[in-house]
């Protein structure tokens, strides 16, 4: 009898940690296939509760990567000019704007900026993110404890790799660029 016990609660604990662990992988639909992306609710929790927020609304989905630098990062996110769906879409304000919610402080953490790093974007004002963010192409370490990393990508980097690089004269800026068909948690 405590032998049933013992092994039903075990089987309870696992369950119960595999979907805590689930709650916190997104998937980033791309052109070239699926990106899975493990966010990092312990250390920067309200960035985590922000993307999957406005990611579970669909506010991601049809976004463009405006500003894409090869050997650094893809960023995207813009939510107000950069939804190719939406009408207020405007390339040339692309990563001008964010979403109708407040910004959001600061979460530095001492997550380097690795390969597959996701990490928020923001104005010179550390308490400016909001909605956009980006992802490394390549280690970039200048970026540590500047900007608040919230997640890595865990399987697909080789289709981010394949976003369209953006005019390294235009600091990186994408014409007909590639975007998000959906981001959604798993």
């Amino acid at each position: 009898m405590n032998n049933l016990i013992l092994r039903v609660l075990v089987l309870l604990i696992l369950t119960i940690n595999n979907s805590i662990g689930a709650s916190n992988i997104m998937i980033l639909k791309l052109k070239d296939g699926d990106v899975k992306i493990e966010l990092f609710s312990d250390v920067a929790p309200n960035h985590v509760e922000r993307i999957k927020k406005l990611a579970d609304n669909g506010d991601y989905n049809n976004v463009v990567f405006h500003r894409v630098i090869d050997g650094f990062m893809a960023q995207t996110g813009d939510v107000k000019f950069g939804n190719s769906s939406n009408a207020n879409f405007d390339l040339n304000k692309a990563g001008m704007g964010g979403s109708d919610l407040p910004n959001l402080k600061q979460e530095f953490n001492n997550l380097p900026h690795d390969r597959g790093t996701l990490s928020m974007a923001r104005s010179q004002d550390p308490n400016s993110a909001n909605s956009q963010f980006f992802i490394c192409f390549k280690a970039a370490p200048f970026l540590d404890r500047q900007y608040t990393v919230f997640g890595k990508v865990i399987e697909g980097m080789e289709f981010v790799d394949k976003i369209k690089r953006g005019d390294e004269n235009k600091n990186g800026s994408v014409e007909n660029p590639d975007k998000i068909i959906s981001f959604k948690s798993l």
